[in-house]
């Protein structure tokens, strides 16, 4: 056998535990993934029905399996920066930011979540759908209490993403995001305006009556 066959077979030998850990890694990263992009939308929908400590529990979990997430792949850098772990944070971030506006409660930060700037930024947009669809609720139920509310938080939200026009090597699919929120914002607006004046005209006609 040459010396180059012999150092070609060390150097294979070498390399071979690299990727079959990288492998596993990923594989074990995918399940977890999985399981915080379900729980984290469990946990939307628990907010939407007013189930808050149902909700609470789910985002506790969803937390759990991040930070074990975090730790586990601290030697992959490759995975932990990955569209995968982004996907499952973005997803997180959702829940948690949608949950703490809806409930009335502190607003997560970044840091305390322990996910990505860029993830984090994604799901506060993708928060504005979700509280699209809690005002809508808001309305069939002649709940008007926190509409405007919310509405101004939704304008707020678009106002600061559109502050971060970076590449998307750095805020991922950051500006897609930020060109449907206007859209879901004006809608919102139009749904929120017709119901206010139709309740306004009932309460004219009551009072003439």
């Amino acid at each position: 056998m040459s010396r180059h066959i012999e150092d070609l077979e060390i150097i294979a030998s070498e390399l071979h535990p690299y990727f079959a850990a990288e492998d596993e890694a990923r594989e074990k990263a995918l399940r977890s993934c999985r399981q915080v992009i379900r729980h984290s939308a469990d946990a939307i929908r628990a907010v939407h029905r007013q189930q808050h400590d149902k909700a609470k529990q789910l985002l506790s979990s969803a937390s759990d399996l991040l930070r074990e997430l975090n730790r586990d792949l601290a030697q992959h850098g490759k995975l932990l920066h990955s569209g995968l772990v982004h996907d499952a944070q973005k997803e997180y971030a959702e829940a948690r930011i949608t949950s703490a506006l809806i409930a009335g409660e502190e607003f997560p930060k970044p840091g305390t979540l322990g996910i990505g700037n860029a993830a984090y930024l994604d799901g506060l947009g993708e928060s504005v759908g979700e509280l699209r669809r809690y005002i809508l609720d808001s309305l069939r139920r002649d709940d008007f209490s926190r509409c405007e509310e919310l509405l101004a938080v939704m304008d707020e939200i678009y106002g600061i993403l559109m502050t971060m026009d970076f590449p998307e090597l750095l805020a991922h699919g950051l500006r897609r995001t930020t060109d449907s929120i206007r859209g879901i914002i004006e809608r919102t607006r139009g749904d929120l305006t017709v119901s206010l004046r139709q309740k306004r005209l009932e309460t004219k006609l009551g009072d003439l009556r």
